[in-house]
């Protein structure tokens, strides 16, 4: 059986604390190798250094095409090419403004980093913690620095890099300024003016058929209607689309008001007392009311559930909703044909339309 040797050096027992640490001398630290400001290979910075600025003209060339591409490419239903749809027109800006400033922003990126691997020295730097105010030796010492950090970024050797990266920035710079365009002029009292006016033919959606009193007989039916010759204008339909409601005998009660200080009996707006019509833009905030019990006479709204009472004037009976769906007037054409008697007597849409 052997022996078990003991371990050199003192012995321990356990419990006691543990030996006192040996000082080590902080105020001697060692010397900072000085910093080398070119690269090693300078074959290999030139080479970079074109790479770099071939990527920044390419930003400064995508820069420019996205500006190009939002002034250039309309997607309004006036500007539209002929054979070209809204959707398509609106795909086509999009992917010319997308692929742009992807490009810009991408080879922004790739020509800095390559600016940072491969011109740049690799350099260790060591955050020493000192009082936030500083001496005059410390700031002629920042100076120092800062001036050794310029040469190491090449920024002042390299004016080709540095004009060039100027030159990708600043189509950049400019695209919020054309970005504002975008806003276009102010409303004004646009808002409070549909295409409606008297005489003006209400067609069904999507199947452009104007309609006569006896097509629409059956009591609690609904359909949504636009003004005959815009169901290509989008601007238009955004404001003048109608629901027409058709009611039993005896279950419409709209009560007369005031419109402009002069007493109006919106009853004289339908047709045979049975048929009526309201803005389908929700009071809210301009969603489109399609929801309709008829149970109840009921216009709900999907958005928010504000709920209209549709057999007395689309007053507000739930919801944020803070004003009733403005009716429009009704009347028969001379063939027969349900159309305007004018327009709306009131702004249609939300409140922010309304102070538009």
């Amino acid at each position: 059986m052997s022996e078990i040797e003991e371990p050199a050096g003192p012995r321990r027992v356990i419990g006691t604390p543990s030996p006192a640490p040996v000082a080590v001398d902080t105020e001697k630290a060692p010397e900072t190798p000085p910093i080398v400001a070119d690269p090693p290979d300078m074959r290999r910075a030139r080479n970079a250094e074109r790479l770099v600025a071939a990527l920044f003209v390419l930003a400064f060339l995508a820069g420019c095409g996205f500006i190009a591409a939002f002034v250039g490419i309309e997607v309004g239903s006036a500007n539209i090419p002929p054979g070209a749809s809204a959707v398509t027109a609106a795909f086509r800006s999009n992917l010319a403004l997308g692929l742009t400033l992807s490009v810009a922003l991408l080879a922004i990126g790739a020509g800095s980093l390559i600016w940072v691997r491969h011109l740049t020295p690799d350099i260790e730097i060591v955050e020493e913690r000192h009082d936030l105010a500083s001496s005059p030796k410390d700031r002629a010492a920042f100076q120092e620095t800062f001036a050794e950090g310029t040469a190491v970024s090449q920024v002042t050797k390299r004016p080709l890099i540095r004009r060039t990266l100027l030159l990708a920035a600043a189509p950049l710079t400019l695209a919020p300024l054309v970005l504002l365009r975008d806003m276009g002029p102010q409303p004004g009292t646009s808002l409070r003016f549909t295409v409606w006016r008297k005489g003006l033919r209400a067609v069904t959606l999507g199947g452009n058929r104007p309609l006569r009193p006896a097509d629409f007989n059956i009591p609690g039916a609904m359909i949504t209607m636009i003004p005959e010759g815009f169901q290509d204008n989008p601007d238009a339909l955004a404001k003048a689309g109608v629901i027409l409601i058709k009611f039993a005998p005896n279950e419409l009660h709209i009560p007369t008001n005031y419109d402009g200080g002069t007493l109006v009996s919106t009853m004289n707006w339908t047709i045979e007392r049975s048929v009526v019509a309201y803005s389908k833009i929700c009071t809210h905030v301009g969603c489109p009311v399609a929801l309709y019990e008829q149970t109840t006479h009921h216009i709900l709204c999907p958005c928010h559930q504000s709920t209209f009472d549709a057999a007395n004037g689309a007053n507000v009976i739930f919801g944020p909703a803070a004003r009733a769906l403005p009716q429009l007037p009704l009347m028969v054409d001379s063939d027969g044909y349900l159309a305007a008697a004018s327009d709306f007597t009131q702004p249609v849409g939300p409140s922010f339309w309304e102070r538009g």
